[in-house]
């Protein structure tokens, strides 16, 4: 009697935290896998562009947002033209005319995200930047809670505690390594500008899960270049005119240039079909390891001094991201029919996001509960 007692305390606290399988080959699937290698794809194209911008600051090239100005002029080309030629209620004119206010908000949260934090680093120190840029995290999850009714399980909560433990080690290195950059000309003001940016990325990332699930990948992407390139456009008018002027081409400054702004192409463009599959929350998981790879480059290229903490950094943080996407997580959002041709298979079922109707998600956690 007080063995089946016991059985069923553990049945109920398993079916609490989400652990419905018993077998390691039945959590360790082949999506989770392709989920696992495709966020360190977005991670090491992150690492190119940090790669970039390092050489241009050793050239003495300050110009943040004409490196993003090029980034969303590539998406202008590439996706605005594609949506272009789309006729019907999904033509360009009818989402101007109907959700133009939408996606002017989302590029502006992008374009300042963007902004803000590469402010922040003249400001602050490198630490005080990756400790506060994750704040990103907590505040995905709050806003998925309330606006996308996803419901977590307490093994998210702990997978997250996890990958942010495996930050502090990474961050912990830097120290004792003497990594300990930046500025403190002001820190407090440098560290609310990173609290900022992680707030704008976080709600330029909830637009582009509502969109690339509800809509389509190639109508965000459209979106996010067109009023990308206006509002970066505006403010490299106005902050960046001078800089422009002075810079000194040649061969190696337009090449890194061309990395960055390219590397930055191929980030838009993939993560929408690896948030798709899973989260918001589950990409931004994957991308902690994104200063993992830059350290790792930065020891061969800037002679950095290797510690054995980077790895630690980088098993502890990837232990945590099989977690998080191995559990299920449930949101009412609908699911996209995606006749765009979006890359992302519209039939397949992700492993960290099981979409419900809202009445049949709200029994589902109850019954949890």
């Amino acid at each position: 009697m007080e063995r089946s007692s016991e059985e069923r305390l553990c049945g109920r606290w398993r079916l609490a935290c989400g652990l419905h399988s018993s077998g390691l080959r039945e959590v360790l699937t082949w999506h989770l896998l392709k989920t696992i290698v495709m966020g360190q794809i977005l991670s090491v194209l992150i690492c190119g562009t940090a790669v970039s911008c390092q050489y241009l600051a050793d050239a003495g090239v300050q110009t943040p947002v004409l490196q993003s100005f090029l980034s969303y002029a590539l998406l202008l080309l590439v996706y605005t033209t594609v949506l272009s030629t789309h006729r019907g209620d999904r033509s360009i004119v009818q989402i101007l005319k109907t959700k133009w206010w939408r996606y002017l908000l989302m590029g502006l949260a992008d374009v300042e995200a963007n902004y803000t934090v590469v402010k922040a680093y003249q400001l602050t120190t490198l630490t005080s930047i990756q400790l506060l840029d994750c704040f990103v995290i907590p505040v995905l999850m709050l806003m998925s809670w309330f606006l996308l009714k996803t419901r977590y399980r307490p093994l998210h909560f702990v997978a997250v505690t996890v990958c942010l433990l495996g930050v502090g080690a990474m961050v912990g290195a830097d120290i004792l390594a003497g990594r300990d950059q930046g500025s403190t000309s002001d820190v407090v003001l440098g560290d609310g500008l990173v609290l900022l940016s992680a707030v704008l990325y976080a709600v330029s990332n909830m637009c582009q899960e509502v969109t690339v699930k509800t809509l389509s990948r190639v109508e965000f992407l459209g979106m996010m270049g067109l009023f990308g390139t206006i509002i970066s456009g505006i403010q490299l008018a106005a902050l960046e005119t001078r800089a422009v002027k002075e810079l000194k081409w040649n061969f190696n400054i337009s090449m890194l240039f061309a990395l960055y702004a390219l590397c930055m192409f191929a980030l838009y463009s993939f993560m929408p079909v690896v948030v798709k599959m899973t989260s918001a929350t589950a990409v931004n998981l994957s991308l902690l390891t994104a200063d993992l790879f830059s350290l790792f480059c930065g020891i061969f290229l800037f002679h950095y001094k290797f510690s054995a903490l980077y790895i630690v950094s980088f098993v502890v943080i990837t232990i945590g991201f099989v977690m998080f996407n191995a559990i299920p997580t449930y949101s009412a959002l609908p699911e996209s029919g995606s006749i765009d041709g979006d890359l992302a298979d519209p039939t397949a079922e992700s492993s960290s996001d099981h979409l419900l109707p809202a009445n049949a998600q709200r029994t589902e956690y109850v019954a949890v509960l």
